[in-house]
């Protein structure tokens, strides 16, 4: 699984980088992804963006990114 996460400075101010450290916590405890920051999605007034395997998901946020990787891979089992 690929994981990109908004870095741009709208999301950034919005707390993206709480939730890099979210997934760097999860990776510590044995979660299998590649993990990267990148700049913009476009998507500004939708809070944190994220993308995972391609799929750009809004309004991601350290409380709720388990749950929303969690629910993209039982889709994709």
């Amino acid at each position: 699984m690929m994981i990109k996460v908004c870095m741009g400075s709208s999301c950034y101010l919005k707390g993206s980088y709480e939730v890099v450290e979210k997934l760097k916590g999860l990776q510590e405890q044995g979660e299998d992804f590649e993990l990267s920051g990148c700049l913009c999605f476009g998507k500004c007034t939708q809070g944190i963006c994220v993308e995972v395997d391609g799929e750009i998901v809004e309004g991601v946020t350290g409380r709720n990114i388990q749950p929303i990787l969690d629910r993209i891979r039982s889709r994709s089992v």
